[in-house]
């Protein structure tokens, strides 16, 4: 979703706005932030840790989700008004209209996405969940995989397998603009270099996989 659908990344700016709508006092907490990605770039964190850090910091670790909804709604007219790319918007549309089932994967968390899926017309969400998905209250915390790289590519195995659906008999489209996203367009029947950072322009032009540069 973030950078292939919306024109930049989705997490700050969610976690900006809920800290901004239930706990601006947690804002000075900001200073905090490049510390923790230092951390992540030197290794000293994963992917999946960087996620919680920031969360506990700008949001806390655990808030009740009724809290959240409001203002989670209000986050996806934001984003769907000032973040989306419309080539990508009238493409999902071609697709639907196409009769494709159209799935969001992302590495964002599903806490969010959906509402913002919703808006846009797909019909699943894999995302990156919290470990209390169905409870009243939100965790920072991961359940199971963050959904990137290879581990999405094993969340939407995961998920045609529990959906009956069998990969011979199955036609993929998939569009991504990072080369992290490689196993997931190699899966594909037709992979897409959306707007593709250089890293994965390069691998798109050895592969062969179009490239389309939505605005």
């Amino acid at each position: 979703m973030d950078r292939t659908v919306t024109v930049s990344g989705t997490y700050s700016g969610f976690l900006m706005h809920i800290a901004w709508a239930i706990s601006p006092w947690r804002l000075i907490f900001l200073p905090l932030i490049p510390l923790v990605m230092l951390a992540y770039v030197l290794r000293l964190i994963d992917r999946s840790r960087l996620k919680e850090w920031n969360q506990t910091l700008m949001i806390g670790h655990k808030v009740r989700r009724e809290k959240l909804t409001p203002h989670i709604e209000s986050y996806a007219d934001k984003v769907m008004a000032y973040n989306m790319r419309k080539g990508a918007q009238a493409q999902v549309a071609q697709d639907k209209a196409d009769g494709y089932h159209l799935v969001l994967a992302t590495a964002s968390y599903r806490l969010y996405v959906e509402a913002i899926a919703k808006r846009l017309g797909f019909d699943t969400v894999i995302a990156t969940d919290h470990l209390s998905q169905d409870l009243d209250y939100v965790r920072a915390r991961i359940s199971g995989e963050n959904c990137y790289d290879e581990g999405k590519l094993r969340m939407i195995e995961a998920w045609m397998a529990a959906e009956g659906i069998a990969r011979s008999q199955t036609h993929i489209r998939a569009y991504s603009d990072h080369v992290s996203d490689a196993p997931m367009l190699a899966f594909a029947d037709e992979p897409h270099a959306a707007n593709p950072h250089k890293a994965l322009a390069v691998l798109a032009a050895q592969k062969g996989w179009p490239r389309v540069d939505w605005v």
